[in-house]
């Protein structure tokens, strides 16, 4: 069971990155769309890692 849940987060996050590369060639709507979202949950994500108190490099 976890190797398939832990398969559909790594489909989607390669589909998230393919659609990054393809919204910055100009893709349609909906490509840019799902590349914003990409882009808005990697931010969370790298804010809430540093913001954790575990410390780390703030670039």
């Amino acid at each position: 069971m976890g190797v398939v849940v832990l398969s559909g987060v790594l489909v989607l996050v390669v589909g998230g990155c393919v659609c990054v590369v393809w919204a910055a060639r100009g893709g349609p709507r909906w490509v840019r769309a799902v590349s914003a979202v990409t882009l808005a949950a990697g931010e969370l994500v790298r804010s809430s890692k540093s913001s954790g108190g575990r410390g780390g490099s703030d670039d």
